[in-house]
């Protein structure tokens, strides 16, 4: 007796075709990662005498002492390219993503309180210690990663990230993604970690004298 033709499995390869090709295409697109080409070189941040180190800093130290040790061996600058470069990027956007934006008093009770975000909230300082924790975890040299202190675009004081480069202080902050040479931020920059010792310095020699970036922060 002959054979009826198959004609299902036909059908059946067709139907696993489309159905495969209608997933592609309704996933998700890929993220793709953001490219900025390497700044262009500007000056440093000027900075000299010691100074009176944050009173939040000091009660953290005391707790992550490891944290705030200066490890004169490593290097001052980091040496920019680009896939380091868009590293750095990477770790501040992800950081600003991630945190949950609350003052200490609302989130601990306490007007000063300086501390990791493991919690997934925090202020201004927070967002820097994760930044400088994730980037020193990369490889990168914590004795160029500087908490930094400056008054913002409303008087206010705010706390930063300056990392030193070999092309320029450049600034990560949590009001932004991108990051920016220290004169072009808006700020007044009062003081920032020392790399040759445990401690600060303040800017322009003193604190009443502090170095003023020139340019209006963006929008």
């Amino acid at each position: 007796m002959n054979r009826r033709p198959d004609r299902a499995r036909p059908r059946s390869l067709q139907l696993a075709i489309a159905t495969i090709l209608a997933s592609l295409i309704a996933a998700p697109a890929l993220p793709i990662e953001r490219h900025v080409s390497l700044p262009p070189a500007s000056n440093p941040a000027p900075a000299a005498e010691r100074t009176r180190p944050p009173i939040g800093w000091v009660d953290f130290c005391k707790r992550h002492p490891a944290e705030c040790t200066t490890d004169i061996g490593e290097p001052a600058k980091i040496m920019l390219f680009q896939a380091r470069w868009d590293e750095i990027g990477t770790v501040n956007r992800r950081v600003n993503a991630q945190i949950r934006p609350m003052p200490d008093i609302e989130h601990w009770g306490l007007i000063e309180s300086w501390d990791f975000p493991d919690d997934g909230i925090g202020d201004c300082e927070d967002y820097v210690l994760e930044k400088r924790r994730q980037l020193a975890a990369a490889g990168l040299p914590r004795r160029a990663l500087l908490i930094t202190v400056v008054l913002d675009e409303a008087n206010a004081g705010h706390a930063v990230l300056m990392v030193r480069t070999d092309r320029g202080d450049f600034v990560l902050d949590n009001k932004r993604d991108a990051i920016l040479p220290w004169r072009a931020t808006g700020y007044s920059f009062i003081k920032r970690e020392s790399q040759r010792e445990t401690g600060w310095i303040a800017f322009g020699g003193q604190e009443d004298n502090a170095a003023t970036a020139t340019l209006s922060p963006p929008n």
